[in-house]
């Protein structure tokens, strides 16, 4: 890993990032690249295991940046990355609206693409998930153990598993979409991955109440509903694996502390 020493001109960022999350902000780096910048309360260790994640998933082939070297800058660790060129899936549906069930459709046939690898020495799906349920401060004793008794219930995999996969994280360019973002990817089974995609596409408007419009939220389910018909039907799901990891994929949800869907969550967890 290369350190800026102190005083040392060797890059100055921009005033603003292009882009950020919850655990990152995304600036330029120069023409070719960008640095995802981890926020400081992140520990060191997610740089590392996400910087050995996304060079196994890239040198499988998969449609996804390649990555560079780790930095440090102003104390704070980061990850230099292949710049796309483009816009993101939610972008492009923002701005045309009548490309949802394109969308939705090639959001699913992607997925299922990726859902077929498998690469070893990835993390199991399984054991983040019963980690972040036993962590999560959250969650009822009852329905922590009513979903870690589910969980040890559901079929394992070897698949490759995005673990955040949705349209802000495929990015749209001239040589086709690249997936971005990996990483929580681990190896587990692709009805868990499917499962948090559903779980991502439906707890928006769940969680905002009246404060989404009918006409957004007749759009957001159309757009749901599509991306499943079209994932099934590219992998039947004969038993129903999708709907059975779900409340297990909503209790691990609640670890990552997001204040408006904390009781729509256990709320999917109590019906289940």
């Amino acid at each position: 890993m290369y350190v800026q020493k102190p005083g040392e001109d060797l890059k100055e960022l921009p005033s603003k990032p292009i882009a950020e999350g919850r655990t990152a902000e995304i600036f330029l780096w120069d023409d070719h690249h960008i640095l995802k910048l981890y926020r400081d309360w992140c520990p060191p260790h997610w740089i590392k295991d996400e910087a050995r994640i996304a060079q196994a998933v890239y040198d499988a082939g998969i449609p996804s940046p390649a990555t560079g070297e780790i930095v440090e800058m102003n104390g704070r660790q980061g990850l230099i990355y292949e710049r796309i060129q483009g816009i993101s899936m939610l972008q492009d549906m923002n701005a045309h609206p009548w490309t949802i069930l394109k969308h939705a459709r090639s959001l699913a046939g992607l997925q299922a693409k990726i859902n077929k690898q498998s690469i070893t020495g990835l993390p199991s799906y399984i054991e983040g998930l019963q980690h972040a349920i036993s962590k999560t401060p959250y969650l009822p004793e009852d329905l922590r153990t009513k979903t870690l008794a589910l969980l040890a219930t559901l079929p394992d995999g070897q698949r490759l598993c995005h673990g955040d996969y949705h349209p802000g994280n495929v990015i749209l360019t001239k040589d086709g979409p690249i997936v971005i973002d990996w990483m929580t990817a681990s190896t587990g089974s692709h009805w868990a991955d499917v499962a948090r995609t559903s779980l991502l596409l439906s707890i928006g408007p769940k969680g905002a109440g009246r404060s989404v419009s009918p006409i957004l939220r007749i759009a957001i389910r159309l757009y749901h509903r599509t991306y499943l018909h079209r994932y099934q039907a590219l992998v039947p799901d004969k038993e129903h694996e999708s709907s059975r990891w779900m409340p297990v994929i909503a209790a691990a949800r609640l670890n990552e502390d997001i204040i408006p869907e904390r009781e729509t969550l256990i709320k999917m967890i109590e019906e289940s």
